[in-house]
């Protein structure tokens, strides 16, 4: 029975995951007719309504979203770039990676939310002290996905690299920094989710403008509505960034073998 209704293109597939989508939200508006229930979980003629309102009645989450857009691209670029360059160092540096190694695990294991207060401090209200707190979540991901794939490195390739006559500038460029690219790109689709967590809960903690700042609004007077409508907003965001690194990665790892050509050749 299953084989009959199992998505066997790209066109069922996409009619079975809208067809999902059509139910979910019939479900949602149907119990949302209960007043009781709509006031907790609000329904989707009220969510889309809201959207109305932001995107065209009134086009004020335009300036929001900007604000927390750039929030999260400076933290994405920011802690990316500390994440790499921490992990080559490190990966590279047996002596510093031992010196290193407990104030590094010191700092992940430490609840990055309790920061905001202290950067809110540092750097004051603006989108710094969001990029500060977001770029904490996204530097330990990357780093530690830079560091594992600089260790991952066959000894066997890098005897070979330098019975070549390969430099350690050589080695860097050609041996490490390639097997490094797969998992830093790994940890960029992460990342980008992380990103937009730090810039929003920052907002949420205190501010003026961005997304977090209109859903801590409307918390505020029990508009749940505009609550989901602002973590829809928020959801698209980051999804149409994971895209965007999905669309640099192919481009950018083209030499990768893809999933089963090693098999076929083999």
């Amino acid at each position: 029975m299953w084989q009959m209704i199992r998505p066997n293109s790209k066109l069922s597939l996409r009619v079975w995951q809208f067809s999902i989508l059509a139910l979910i939200l019939g479900v949602w508006q149907y119990v949302s007719l209960d007043p009781k229930i709509a006031f907790f979980f609000g329904k989707p003629t009220g969510v889309l309504d809201a959207l109305w309102v932001w995107f065209v009645t009134d086009g004020n989450i335009y300036y929001h979203l900007q604000i927390t857009l750039l929030e999260t691209l400076l933290a994405f670029v920011i802690g990316t770039s500390a994440g790499m360059g921490a992990g080559l160092w490190l990966g590279l540096s047996p002596v510093a990676s031992a010196i290193m190694d407990p104030y590094i695990k010191a700092l992940n294991s430490m609840p990055r939310v309790i920061l905001a207060p202290i950067f809110a401090m540092w750097f004051g209200l603006g989108i710094w002290s969001k990029v500060a707190l977001a770029v904490t979540l996204v530097f330990f991901i990357v780093f530690f996905n830079v560091y594992q794939g600089v260790k991952e490195v066959s000894p066997t390739l890098l005897d070979n690299a330098r019975m070549l006559g390969a430099d350690r500038k050589k080695l860097l460029r050609y041996v490490y920094l390639p097997s490094a690219t797969s998992w830093v790109f790994s940890s960029l689709h992460t990342s980008v989710g992380l990103a937009f967590v730090g810039a929003v809960v920052g907002e949420y903690l205190g501010s003026a403008a961005g997304v977090g700042y209109l859903i801590l609004q409307a918390e505020g007077v029990f508009d749940i509505n505009t609550v989901v409508a602002g973590v829809l907003v928020l959801t698209a965001c980051a999804l149409v960034l994971d895209g965007i690194v999905g669309v640099i990665e192919k481009k950018l790892m083209k030499w990768q073998p893809k999933s089963g050509e090693t098999e076929q050749q083999v």
